[in-house]
Order: structure tokens, then sequence, then C-alpha cells
């Protein structure tokens, strides 16, 4: 079993997008600029848009965070998105989400310019990345489909299950590895809430991403042998074990499985970190025109 490091990977691809940044710096060009809208107080929102922060520092990129309190008109916050859309000092854009319940979260995305919309969940990017067209995909998804690519894992022609059918995740991973590329070429069975004999579909897997938002679902009794696993999922447990009273686990239950897969992602240090990076890829996308 060999654990997929993200923390590695992503730190591979910020000293590669920190060399880029440096190389325009010297072209006369300004730094990719990041615009992060962070709505509420929610404990996890705050941690990872702190990390999104301070991984633009490391890499030279400008960031400005913009905070409104739980209670904000949508009207108001609609009106600032609009006005960063028109905004040639800012690259890229991202609203944090969730969003309280009286705030339309299919209304923010949608409002947001789509060469903005560096986490790739406008309408717009969706449809381009299902077709193949230059856009940037989701960070997530596409930090998956970088940590399979730079550890060579070979998917042409293997049987991808996926658990989980989010927008975010489960869906725009399940195109991805099936199309026609490097990293792709799976044949794809996509699960969720309903599906029936769950564990029997995720035996045959040869790759499976989980991204399902259930502490330590997957065990041992559902994984064949040598199949790769993605964790995505992310749950935040008490723990007496921990200074801060809390653990994270994934969808998956690690020593259960360990001794079985061929490779792992662990929780934390696998796809978060990858999920992070591939914003500030999008991000230096934006800057450099390469998309739009």
């Amino acid at each position: 079993m060999e654990v997929l490091d993200g923390n590695k990977v992503a730190t591979e691809i910020k000293n590669e997008i920190a060399e880029s940044v440096k190389r325009n710096l010297k072209l006369n060009k300004r730094p990719p600029h990041l615009a992060a809208i962070l709505v509420g107080k929610n404990g996890a929102s705050e941690t990872y848009v702190a990390a999104k922060v301070k991984a633009c520092e490391k890499v030279g990129f400008v960031s400005s965070l913009i905070r409104y309190e739980e209670n904000i008109s949508e009207e108001k916050l609609l009106k600032k998105i609009e006005e960063i859309n028109f905004d040639d000092k800012i690259d890229g854009l991202i609203v944090q989400l969730p969003l309280p319940k009286h705030i339309n979260e299919i209304k923010v995305t949608q409002s947001i310019n789509p060469s903005k919309d560096v986490d790739g969940f406008h309408p717009l990017n969706l449809g381009k990345m299902q077709l193949n067209l230059p856009t940037y995909i989701s960070a997530t998804p596409a930090g998956i489909i970088e940590l399979l690519k730079r550890y060579n894992i070979k998917t042409s022609g293997k049987h991808c299950v996926v658990v989980g059918r989010s927008n975010i995740v489960g869906l725009p991973i399940s195109i991805l590895m099936g199309k026609n590329n490097e990293i792709g070429n799976c044949t794809v069975t996509l699960t969720h809430s309903r599906t029936k004999n769950l564990k029997h579909i995720t035996n045959q897997a040869d790759i499976l991403i989980v991204a399902l938002g259930k502490a330590e679902f997957i065990d041992k009794s559902m994984i064949k042998e040598g199949v790769c696993i993605i964790d995505v999922g992310i749950t935040r447990v008490k723990s007496n074990k921990t200074k801060s009273g809390w653990k994270l686990l994934g969808d998956v239950n690690f020593n259960s499985v360990k001794e079985s897969c061929s490779y792992i992602t662990p929780v934390p240090g696998g796809v978060g970190p990858m999920t992070i990076a591939m914003l500030l890829q999008n991000t230096l996308k934006s800057a450099n025109k390469e998309v739009y």
C-alpha cells in the first residue's frame, strides 16, 4: 500500500506556480489576484478560506478577503460580486459555500463572471468541462486527476466507482474519469444514496473515489484487493486525544482497508491540499488569459 501524499504534490505544484509568478514579474506583469467572499462565521469555511489566503501569500499572489455578517442581503452580496466582475485587477473570485439559507447559492454562483470563476462552479465552465474545452475544472476533481497523474497511476480500461453525486465533486469527477484523456478512459459507475447493492458495486472497483460525507463509511468488506482509493470526505469528530478536542476522519476507514488497497489518500493530507493547489492553478490560468 502506498499513500498518495497530497501535501507533497501540492507543494510541488505551488512551487511551480511561484516560479511562474516570478517569471511574469520579470516581464513587468502584475501578480495574480484572488478575491474571496466569506459570509458568516462557519468554522470550516473560516479554516478553508484562511488556508487559501495563506497559500496565495506563499506563491506570490495578491489576495483579498471580503467578510460579511450572516444577515447580509442577497442583493448586497450580488452587487459586490458584480463590482468584482468588472475589476480588471482581480483575476479570480470565490464565494465560500455554504451560504446562509436566505441567499440563493445557485443565483450567486451564476452571477460570477465565468472568466473569474476559478472554483469552476459556473454552468458555462461545467459545460465546457463536459465538452473537453479549455476551462476551469472544479478544484477538487482537478486535484484528484493531478494526484493520479503525478503518481503515474494507470486508469485506462479500469473500472472507476464514484460514491457521491454532488455537483462539486461526484458528478464532475465521474465525467473526467470517463474522458479520453491521459488520466481517464475508465468505465465509470456513479453511485449515491439510492444505489442498491452498493457493497457489490464498490467491490468491483479498480479505482474507488468516495465523496459521501459519512465518516469511515467504506471498510475492508466493501473493496477488492489492490484497489486505488481516493478519499474526498472530511468529517470533524470529537476526540480526547488531540489538543483541539477534535480530529478529522475521511469517508474511508483507513485502518480497515490499508492492508488491502494498492494506493490510498490520507485524511487529512490527501485531497484537501490538492484542492487549494488547483484553485491557485486556475487563478494563474486566469491571470495569464489561458482560458478566456
